[in-house]
């Protein structure tokens, strides 16, 4: 696509770094990252467009992102669940442009996997999480129910938060269904993982144990097309370590090492 995103920056020197939300849709979720990382890197944070529909339209998107930059260098791509997952279809793509990649509870790439979240997801359910979820399809107006479907859902995913706040942008349309179908599409015609073969880069996937998605096995699936992957689990982590109690202090300090060792800065 050509689309004009708008990109949030964070930052004067260093390294560049590109937080890559996840969602689809989840425009702005990645400030409380790209702002941990503003000390010692210069980093982007695109919201990405409500019009794309397609795994290649994301990738273009975000190829415009990655051509903005000026460094000799290439930029790192720190991607939280589906942003993981779009970090590594632009990585296959575009290998000589990309440089580290931290995949933060990135999401699935195989059917095991989705069942296994689908299986995790429907142990952590009860009445009255079903009633709310009931409830959230009977209100009207579509921001109002993207707010109370993202509440639940972090309530689902989540282990012991310090906020609930995921500072979403809800003026910025997120992603429609549609992309994520096109991602499931592409791994049954078996084009990822494959692709990731193509990846050079040094990659680290990060995860939380109590994460519904099921790291271990996420990772089992990526590591034969990525024989480079690092992987970090914290136990008592969800889906999103950067606000749980427990982990949020140890998850920037693991990501900014980890950069900064990548980049020998």
């Amino acid at each position: 696509m050509n689309t004009m995103l708008k990109i949030r920056s964070y930052g004067t020197s260093g390294p560049q770094v590109i937080v890559v939300h996840g969602g689809p849709g989840a425009c702005g979720s990645m400030a409380p990252i790209a702002r941990a990382l503003a000390d010692s890197f210069r980093v982007l944070e695109p919201f990405q467009s409500g019009l794309a529909t397609s795994v290649a339209d994301h990738v273009a998107d975000l190829h415009q992102v990655v051509e903005s930059c000026s460094d000799s260098a290439a930029p790192a791509l720190v991607g939280h669940s589906w942003g993981a997952m779009l970090s590594l279809a632009y990585a296959a793509a575009h290998p000589a442009l990309v440089g580290p990649i931290v995949l933060v509870c990135s999401g699935t790439f195989d059917l095991p996997s989705r069942e296994m979240l689908s299986a995790n997801i429907a142990k952590r359910m009860n009445d009255d999480i079903r009633r709310r979820f009931e409830q959230v399809d009977q209100l009207s107006d579509p921001n109002d129910r993207f707010r109370a479907l993202g509440s639940l859902t972090m309530e689902l995913y989540s282990y012991d938060l310090a906020t609930n706040d995921q500072e979403i942008d809800e003026s910025e349309p997120g992603s429609n269904s549609e992309t994520w179908e096109d991602m499931v599409r592409l791994q049954g015609e078996g084009v990822y993982p494959a692709a990731f073969a193509g990846i050079k880069s040094p990659v680290l996937m990060l995860d939380g144990a109590n994460d519904p998605h099921p790291g271990q096995m996420i990772r089992a699936s990526l590591k034969p097309h990525i024989p480079q992957l690092e992987y970090r689990e914290w136990r008592r982590c969800g889906h999103y370590p950067w606000l749980e109690k427990s982990t949020r202090d140890e998850f920037f300090s693991v990501l900014r090492n980890w950069l900064a060792n990548q980049f020998a800065i």
